[in-house]
């Protein structure tokens, strides 16, 4: 008996490495179909891919720093029915964006489909569109979400010691701490990575249900159920009621992006096919009901709106909620649970954002792509690119110390730079590319048209929205630089693609050919003697 138990357990698991191995062949294929080798680890499952998603859609730390905000930009009703109001569009243009991420599972995303959506003629500029828009989104992001976390543990100081000046100087100063030990944290190897992330989700999962029971049941002189759901505040200075419930969406929009950062991964995802646009859909599905329960608790523990949001002494409202609510000692755990939720968000963040541009820099599409395409011999991963990104969050963080609105700025320029990016391959995929494009694994049959369109006009809508004035009357120190800077770095982008780019760059090219760095131990099989489309030398890269 023990004997034909040990033979049929080995037989389980002969299968199931024949299966991985199948797997794994099949996954090679799906890359070198699109003229890539595998370069990097293919050890992110399912979980790890939707934990890195969920990281950088993370409710905590999009939520907290711009509630008072909102709250005061269209009241309780802004919060709670906008967010449900968001949710319900985000996972329409995510639904779209896995359609597309499963026909093409590849490292480098939104501007890959693109190269395959567009007409052939207008490849090269539309890819670097995308690209330009996906890497400014997902690198601006790194910069709030850090700014936000050194934000908050400005006001935790400031609760511990009243009497101490937290001044945005001091801000910045750990703002910088922080986007250092990110770029330390995603220089060495993905496995550790998958890790931390995974960490990550069920620090913020269970970090939330406690948060939101403690919260509930200690603090006194709750609201009512109307006045969470129906109270409505216009602080903005503007007339229109409804422009300024508009103004209040802008912290949910935020909160739900960077969830392409599920397609980042592909190259490292196990069944990339499958597994890659579930990581975009479990994130925002979770993200909205976490981000809902998370909502509704924090409005049910507001007991004076005067006081605590408009009148509050502390960078951040919902930091004297909390005080007011449970006391210092419990609003020190709060603040613990967002802080570190903000920590694992930044570093999901940095990983997706230099995925995306190492994919980018392989094709030449960057300024010093010979070093910002290298992978690491010893951790394998694209260290260039990561620290690139980091050094690229610092400078857009002075902003901070420099204008009073840039937060807001920042975070807008992050929504509208994503947005932008998710449009262009739905829109294509909607249009010249409605015949001929080919599902995957993953489809939405007969709603794909449906679900497209709908997208596409929330994201266009949106755009608008968030280049628009916060605050009246409308002051060079308040106004929304956002389509300023936005601008600046597409013009940049563009002018660098029509001045240099354009004698080398022909969309997403071959990366089969050996390559002395990158494939130390590397034995060349048939499938890479693929011929390569397009041959750039390294003086034409430069």
């Amino acid at each position: 008996m023990v004997s034909m138990d040990g033979n049929l357990n080995k037989d389980v698991v002969e299968i199931e490495s024949g299966r991985a191995h199948e797997q794994q062949q099949n996954d090679n294929e799906v890359l070198q179909s699109f003229g890539y080798k595998q370069e990097m680890s293919k050890s992110i499952s399912t979980i790890s891919n939707f934990a890195i998603a969920f990281g950088c859609c993370s409710i905590l730390s999009g939520l907290t720093p711009m509630w008072g905000d909102a709250m005061m930009s269209g009241g309780s009703v802004a919060v709670v029915w906008g967010w449900i109001l968001v949710s319900i569009f985000t996972m329409g243009v995510g639904f779209s964006l896995a359609e597309i991420c499963s026909a093409y599972p590849v490292t480098g995303g939104l501007y890959i489909w693109t190269s395959q959506l567009a007409p052939t003629r207008w490849v090269p500029l539309a890819c670097f569109v995308t690209g330009y828009c996906n890497w400014l989104g997902l690198t601006v992001a790194i910069t709030s979400t850090d700014l936000s976390l050194a934000q908050f543990l400005g006001s935790v100081i400031t609760m511990q010691y009243p009497d101490y000046n937290i001044t945005k100087y001091w801000e910045f100063g750990i703002f910088l701490v922080i986007v250092f030990i990110h770029g330390i944290i995603n220089s060495a190897s993905v496995r550790y990575n998958g890790f931390f992330n995974q960490t990550s989700l069920y620090w913020h999962l269970i970090g939330t249900l406690l948060l939101v029971i403690v919260a509930l049941v200690l603090t006194p002189n709750k609201p009512s159920a109307a006045w969470v759901f129906t109270y409505f505040e216009n602080d903005t200075g503007f007339s229109n009621s409804g422009y300024a419930f508009l103004i209040g969406l802008l912290q949910c929009q935020y909160t739900l992006s960077g969830y392409d950062s599920a397609a980042q991964m592909s190259d490292e995802t196990v069944d990339a096919a499958r597994n890659a646009p579930k990581g975009i859909l479990y994130a925002i599905g979770t993200a909205a009901i976490v981000g809902l329960v998370f909502l509704l608790s924090v409005n049910f523990c507001v007991q004076d709106f005067q006081a605590q949001i408009v009148e509050t002494t502390l960078s951040l409202p919902m930091t004297q909620v909390f005080m007011d609510g449970v006391g210092n000692k419990w609003t020190i755990v709060f603040c613990t649970i967002i802080m570190g939720a903000m920590f694992f968000s930044g570093s999901a963040l940095t990983l997706g954002s230099s995925r995306m541009v190492y994919a980018f820099a392989r094709d030449g599409a960057t300024p010093f792509s010979q070093y910002l395409s290298k992978i690491n011999s010893v951790t394998r991963t694209p260290v260039w690119a990561v620290w690139a990104n980091i050094i690229f969050a610092a400078v857009v963080g002075i902003l901070y110390i420099i204008n009073d609105t840039a937060y807001s700025a920042i975070v807008s320029v992050n929504t509208i730079a994503s947005s932008t990016a998710y449009f262009i391959p739905i829109f294509l995929r909607l249009t010249v590319s409605r015949k001929t494009f080919q599902r995957g694994p993953f489809h939405l049959g007969p709603f794909s048209d449906m679900i497209g369109w709908c997208s596409c006009f929330w994201i266009l809508f949106t755009f608008i929205l968030f280049v628009c004035p916060t605050e009246y009357p409308v002051t060079p120190t308040n106004m929304n630089y956002a389509s300023v800077i936005f601008c600046f770095v597409i013009f940049a982008s563009v002018t660098y693609y029509f001045v240099y780019a354009r004698k080398w760059f022909k969309g997403p090219s071959k990366s089969m050919e050996p390559d002395e760095f990158l494939d130390e131990g590397f034995v060349p099989n048939k499938h890479q003697e693929h011929e390569e489309k397009y041959e750039i030398s390294e003086v034409e890269r430069l």
